[in-house]
């Protein structure tokens, strides 16, 4: 069955000329720290800590989008068996159910270009966004094959859908932490606090029932730091606004 396309979001072109002058970038993130990481000058982090109903009741409340592009950012599961820890996903797209969202193309390659970096590992993809975590082998493994998306979180369809919504370019950059052939442990599901801190409390409990073994902790938490660390140097190298193109009248003349 197709999927289903929703209208292109405006291009850079479109961005370059009649977009409202001061307005961030909204930067859709499910962690709370991948929202501090994303903040910073011209961007504002939003997000609902993994909970993408949560997430799309937020940005609802939104009359006015408030923003002059939409980037989703932050960790991934893969689905790609290629894909290892802290390899970045540049999206070409979302895949959610039978619809798919196009990434701003100009926008993706212009992302792209910014992180092209020896020693980081970049690649484009479409992305799947789920309502409910992939914790398993075979979830992961149906979603790769139904899909053909490189990695899966929780936001970037939410985020997606917003910036269609509004008529904004859309790009996202997820990089991957749990690779398809690790599977999440059953607990961490429920170890997020509604802020998208991490609950300790509900992980030293899930250990004290024997829901969680001490070796899938150690390797989440290795995954994890991979996954971040690629993730702070992309944050470095796109730099303010997220590396969105500003609005032409913002631009700094070229000096004579």
């Amino acid at each position: 069955m197709p999927l289903a396309e929703p209208d292109q979001p405006a291009r850079v072109r479109d961005l370059l000329g009649p977009a409202p002058l001061g307005l961030p970038v909204l930067a859709v993130t499910g962690l709370a720290k991948e929202g501090r990481l994303a903040s910073g000058p011209g961007v504002e982090a939003v997000g609902a800590g993994g909970n993408p109903a949560r997430l799309a009741a937020l940005l609802a409340r939104r009359t006015e989008a408030g923003c002059r592009a939409v980037v989703s950012i932050g960790i991934a599961g893969g689905l790609d068996p290629d894909l290892v820890p802290g390899d970045v996903v540049v999206a070409t797209g979302v895949v959610t159910g039978d619809t798919r969202y196009a990434a701003d193309p100009a926008v993706a390659e212009a992302l792209r270009t910014r992180l092209d970096r020896p020693g980081l590992a970049v690649r484009s993809g479409d992305l799947a966004g789920v309502d409910a975590a992939v914790m398993t082998l075979d979830g992961k493994a149906d979603l790769w094959a139904r899909s053909q998306a490189a990695a899966v979180d929780m936001e970037s369809h939410v985020a997606a859908a917003f910036a269609a919504r509004h008529g904004l370019p859309f790009a996202a950059i997820r990089v991957v932490c749990d690779p398809a052939h690790r599977a999440l442990p059953a607990f961490a599901a429920q170890a997020l606090k509604p802020n998208g801190e991490p609950d300790i409390l509900a992980v030293l409990m899930a250990l004290a029932r024997g829901d969680a073994r001490l070796g899938g902790l150690v390797r989440l938490a290795r995954d994890s730091k991979a996954a971040f660390a690629a993730l702070t140097r992309c944050r470095a190298l796109l730099g303010p606004g997220l590396g969105i193109p500003l609005p032409q009248a913002e631009q700094l003349p070229e000096a004579a």
